[in-house]
């Protein structure tokens, strides 16, 4: 009973950790390699658009992914 009880425990703290907020708009500053997920229109319906940093003088790479395997929340952030 004690191990269910630590399991159901240790998932509840981490279930949390596995979550990425969703932005509504893409930040200015982003570090290279650094990723974020951001709401887009341009992106069908239950996907959302991961952004990648990228080093100076290149482009952020951009895409559509499926909102599931981005395991992101829909939570609201402030860039």
């Amino acid at each position: 009973m004690r191990s269910f009880a630590l399991g159901l425990i240790l998932s509840a703290v981490a279930a949390p950790c596995l979550a990425q907020t969703v932005l509504k708009s893409e930040p200015l500053a982003l570090s290279p390699y650094e990723v974020v997920f951001v709401q887009d229109p341009s992106c069908p319906a239950g996907k959302v658009l991961k952004v990648t940093g990228a080093i100076r003088g290149l482009h952020r790479r951009k895409a559509c992914v499926p909102l599931a395997s981005a395991q992101a929340s829909l939570a609201t952030a402030i860039p």
